[in-house]
């Protein structure tokens, strides 16, 4: 990798099934200074607790497929067959531009997508501590039906299966523990080699590196 390369933002890819804590997990990422969150394309309605532009851009099928289109995701995938999810471009370049390093929470289609075209992004995966603590926390949101429950706790046990694609793998069954422990990955991704931090790079060239 070159030093001009290095240039460009470090990229953190956060997965894992629904309800193992990834957002819990990924609001403690963001507390380490120099990291922004990608505002995620979906075409999914907003829940009670959501506001657009937070967590999620919410558009119609119609806008999502001009985009997709147009080329304008990084990646974009189909979740349960219902709903589009997808990375704008226009996140890694924002990131770019202010200096910061790019956090994005997406599914293991998403991060296969994200691999092929960023391998150097840091791929972290969070496991639920059991598939049975992962079926208690389903139900205590009370925001899916018995159908939906089902589909969620197959989908996480093909999930599951990828996590030897990732870089780390960090177990939430406690949730103050594995907030340290992302935070200590995205603190130390900085320091490897392949993905130089501006200063790092300044001090190399100043030796003619």
């Amino acid at each position: 990798m070159t030093i001009a390369a290095a240039r460009q933002p470090l990229v953190f890819i956060v997965s894992g099934p629904s309800g193992s804590g990834k957002s819990t997990l990924v609001a403690k990422m963001l507390e380490v200074p120099g990291t922004m969150l990608s505002i995620s394309s979906t075409t999914r309605p907003p829940r009670a607790t959501e506001s657009p532009g937070k967590w999620y851009d919410f558009i119609s099928e119609e806008e999502f497929d001009r985009r997709a289109s147009q080329g304008e995701f990084l990646e974009y995938a189909r979740v349960f067959g219902k709903h589009w999810y997808g990375t704008p471009r226009r996140s890694l370049e924002e990131a770019r531009c202010k200096g910061l390093d790019l956090v994005l929470e997406i599914d293991v289609q998403g991060a296969e997508q994200v691999k092929k075209e960023l391998p150097n992004a840091v791929a972290i995966f969070i496991l639920p501590p059991a598939r049975d603590e992962l079926e208690r926390r389903l139900r205590a949101r009370g925001q899916d039906s018995e159908d939906a429950i089902k589909r969620r706790l197959d989908r996480a046990g093909q999930e599951i299966q990828r996590y030897t694609e990732y870089d780390f793998l960090v177990v939430n069954d406690d949730v103050e523990r594995a907030g340290r422990e992302v935070q200590a990955i995205t603190v130390a991704a900085r320091c490897l080699r392949s993905c130089l931090s501006e200063r790092a790079r300044k001090i190399l060239e100043s030796f003619g590196g």
